[in-house]
């Protein structure tokens, strides 16, 4: 049964009469019950809340992920043999691996980073509006709250006393929402900080929804006045430093997939000063690598990383540290 979830919006005693049947003949009957949803939040109360009649009831549950860098790749040279790290950047900054997204993209010839960024800026872009349309259904009545949170996180406002000094108010709650029940944001912490430490920055999970609250929708004025060539434009001053963060992101997902690792996450100091784009740990072989990430090779600084890793020289005493410098050119 697919759009699971909407049943709760027909008749949600339809949970109830489910359970009583399954209960009653599960050990009767060769069935495969599979049931699917898109909304996360409603299929977490159907199956999980343990104040619904349907917990409790699963023997297994598939959470579907995003393509794999690996896989990213292989479709992109696919369609474009000849593709360039920009276009990879590109396509990974937008779908993040997500099958939909890419399928729209390589199917409507959008193979580069210019013809993916032409398309995403149509009119008629399926783009556009879809991240409204994933997230309203989510958040309710309260989506304004949220909207504007995502939107802080996705600008960079990514600590929680940002965040509440422009909202006007505690957005605890919201935030712990936004992790615990609809998985968008992750709470990030130092490389080797301890549990209860405080120096937590936000990010949002999804590519897509990250591009989408940085870009088309604090300009929903340019769209509906048709100022789409406007929106190309914004999003085209702003793109390198927002891919800059993206490529942070993906060398973290490509190392992951082809790393033997244990641990993988990122460190700055109390003053905000002291950071290091990435480190990824082996406890088994006690081996770390500490990274810096760069669009263009030549802003790499070896020696300015050195001396960053010798500032928590103490928390990678027992870890045989490599260096690496990692650009466009590490795709």
């Amino acid at each position: 049964m697919d759009f699971y979830q909407e049943f709760d919006n027909v008749n949600s005693s339809i949970f109830s009469d489910v359970q009583n049947l399954w209960d009653q003949y599960k050990d009767k009957t060769k069935i495969n019950f599979i049931a699917s949803g898109s909304i996360y939040s409603m299929m977490m109360k159907i199956f999980e809340n343990r104040k619904e009649p349907l917990f409790g009831r699963l023997t297994s549950k598939i959470t579907l992920q995003p393509f794999a860098v690996s896989v990213i790749k292989e479709i992109l040279n696919d369609y474009n043999p000849k593709y360039k790290s920009e276009d990879l950047l590109c396509l990974y900054m937008l779908t993040g691996g997500v099958p939909k997204y890419i399928d729209l993209l390589m199917e409507a010839g959008a193979i580069t980073k210019n013809k993916i960024l032409d398309m995403v800026t149509r009119p008629d872009s399926p783009f556009i509006g879809e991240g409204k349309e994933l997230l309203i259904s989510e958040f309710g009545k309260e989506y304004g709250t949220y909207f504007s949170i995502l939107q802080l996180i996705a600008s960079g406002k990514t600590t929680q006393s940002e965040i509440d000094s422009i909202i006007g108010k505690n957005t605890g709650a919201y935030l712990v929402n936004l992790e615990k029940e609809y998985s968008l944001i992750t709470k990030n912490k130092p490389m080797f900080s301890k549990p209860e430490s405080r120096k937590a920055r936000w990010s949002l999970n999804d590519n897509y929804l990250r591009f989408w609250f940085r870009f088309i929708y604090p300009n929903q004025s340019l769209i509906e006045m048709g100022k789409y060539d406007l929106l190309r434009e914004s999003i085209d001053k702003n793109y390198e430093q927002y891919s800059g963060f993206t490529l942070e992101k993906y060398f973290r997902a490509k190392m992951a997939e082809e790393e033997r690792i244990t641990a993988i996450g990122s460190y700055w100091d109390s003053k905000g000063e002291n950071e290091i784009d990435l480190i990824a740990l082996n406890d088994l072989d006690k081996t770390a690598i500490v990274a810096e990430v760069k669009r263009n090779p030549k802003k790499i600084d070896i020696t300015l990383l050195q001396a960053k890793a010798d500032s928590i020289k103490k928390e990678l005493a027992k870890y045989k540290v490599e260096l690496r410098g990692l650009s466009m050119n590490d795709m």
